[in-house]
Order: C-alpha cells, then sequence, then structure tokens
C-alpha cells in the first residue's frame, strides 16, 4: 500500500476516535472512510490493535516532529526552550492521545496499546515499528531533553561540559508537562519557562 493510503486510514481512525470512545469504531467504517476495502485496512495494520498502535506512533512522531521545529525555530537558547514548551503543552491541549502518552493517563475513551512490543507478522515496515516499543512518559521526558541538549550544545560537545544544560533542559521538560496536567494561569508555559531558566543559557 502507498505511504499516502495509510496516512489516510490513519487520519480516518483520528477522526472516527473524535467523535465516539474507541471500543466504538469499527474498522469497516474507518476503511469506508478512508475509501478502501476493509480486507486492505486489515492488509495493512492487522488488526484494531494493529491499527491502535499505528495510531499511537504517529501521534507520537508528529509530537517529537513538533519539538524538532520548535527547537529551530530561534538561535537564542531561551527562546528555543520556550517555543518547545509551549509546543509541548499546545500539543497535548489539542491531541487527547498525545496528552494520554505524555502523562500516562488513558481514558475509557481512547485506545491504550501495551507499551511493550508485541509479536509481529507484518510484511508493513511502518506496521514493524508500531508493534514495536511505544515511548512511556518517562521516554519522552529522555528524548525531548536528549534532543534540546544536542540542538543547544552542537555536535560533539563534551559531555561534562553539558551537565548544566541537562539539567536546565530536563526542568523545561517537566515544566511543560507540569502545564499538562494542571495548566497555567496567564502568560502559560512560556512564562514558567522565562522564570525558571537563567539569564544567560549557554552549553
Amino acid at each position: 500500500m502507498m505511504p499516502a493510503a495509510r496516512e489516510s486510514l490513519l487520519d480516518a481512525a483520528y477522526t472516527a476516535l473524535a467523535h465516539r470512545p474507541w471500543s466504538a469504531v469499527r474498522m469497516v467504517d474507518v476503511a469506508a472512510a478512508a475509501g478502501v476495502s476493509r480486507q486492505t485496512l486489515y492488509n495493512e495494520f492487522g488488526s484494531k490493535d494493529g491499527l491502535a498502535r499505528a495510531l499511537v506512533r504517529r501521534e507520537a512522531d508528529g509530537y517529537l516532529a513538533g519539538v524538532e521545529r520548535a527547537l529551530a525555530a530561534h538561535a537564542d537558547p531561551r527562546e528555543r526552550l520556550t517555543a518547545t514548551a509551549e509546543w509541548m503543552a499546545s500539543a497535548a491541549r489539542e491531541n487527547a492521545l498525545v496528552r494520554a502518552m505524555l502523562t500516562g493517563c488513558w481514558s475509557e475513551r481512547l485506545p491504550s496499546p501495551a507499551l511493550s512490543a508485541v509479536p509481529s507478522s507484518s510484511a508493513v515496515p511502518a506496521q514493524r515499528r508500531a508493534d514495536g516499543p511505544l515511548p512511556s512518559p518517562g521516554d519522552f521526558v529522555r528524548i525531548v531533553r536528549d534532543r534540546a541538549v544536542a540542538v543547544l550544545a552542537g555536535p560533539g560537545a563534551d559531555p561534562a561540559d553539558t551537565a548544566e544544560l541537562v539539567r536546565s533542559c530536563e526542568l523545561v521538560v517537566r515544566l511543560a508537562l507540569s502545564c499538562v496536567s494542571a495548566p497555567p494561569g496567564e502568560g502559560g508555559a512560556a512564562e514558567l519557562v522565562r522564570t525558571a531558566l537563567p539569564r544567560q543559557l549557554a552549553a
């Protein structure tokens, strides 16, 4: 199947989930909304659980791509981290699956696939990846922190020289996650981060 068709099926599943609980989302309806046969849907994802894993994997990848964009959006390190915190909070506010992944709180409306890998017999590379381990809340903290450190420190940075930067990046990530669980008042995540970070943030 073409990647575009897989995306259409995932889009259809995501749209269906916005209108009804995952338990009420039917494979035949997802296939029809994407304009393919139900057999094509099963060939691509294997099962409804496979579709759920693929959907969670896609939303995780989209969230992390947004982190990369936020980190690249400014030259100033503090503004890069501020933009990242804003993205983390807004992505979770707008996407129930992202919110569940970041907090570990999966409502009954959502699919809640096991985070551990599942046996995969799929011939579809993207599905084999989805059948692999899915990131936990702790994994997201580590991944975003490490990406921020890598961007801010630059290639070839000595780990011994980046200890303070690592602490600052982890603080930003955890502050942003606190905004997901308990939304802040006026100023939002950006104001919290600007207040918490040192004036001079250098690798």
